[in-house]
């Protein structure tokens, strides 16, 4: 019986490590991302790096000190990644279509925040939406939207 609990308890609590897990390193993906964006030109600006803190606590629901640690984290990554793929791939497998275009509305966020969108900004968004399978007039749709704002 002891063991039978054990066992059934293991993996339950896998299975909710793994969830944690995924749902960290799905944070992880969108933030390097965002990061990727405001390192986009000759220089991430404090007007982007705060826009990308505070897209991630708003976005995940997270408290400041916890969005600040993600960020600083997602730019390490970001200097040092050697592709987008594996970030894009874990947010097509996890996340919905929508989920996506929001992805999209946050990187117009990132770009923006410095009053213009830099044509390498702009490339690198839209290289980021061809790999997450967001349709040309979303991409637009999107930037439209953030641009009103």
């Amino acid at each position: 019986m002891i063991d039978t609990l054990r066992a059934f308890l293991g993996r339950h609590l896998d299975t909710v490590i793994e969830q944690q897990d995924d749902e960290q390193a799905l944070r992880m993906a969108i933030a390097t991302l965002l990061m990727e964006v405001a390192r986009a030109h000759a220089g991430t600006s404090e007007s982007e790096q705060r826009t990308v803190q505070r897209l991630i606590e708003t976005h995940f629901a997270l408290p400041p000190d916890v969005s600040q640690t993600i960020a600083a984290a997602a730019e390490h990554e970001a200097e040092h990644a050697t592709s987008m793929y594996p970030l894009t791939s874990l947010i097509n497998r996890e996340c919905s279509q929508h989920d996506k275009r929001e992805v999209i509305k946050m990187l117009w966020k990132v770009s923006l925040a410095d009053g213009h969108i830099d044509r390498h900004e702009e490339h690198i968004i839209r290289r980021i939406s061809d790999l997450l399978h967001v349709p040309h007039r979303e991409f637009i749709r999107t930037r439209l939207q953030v641009a009103e704002k």
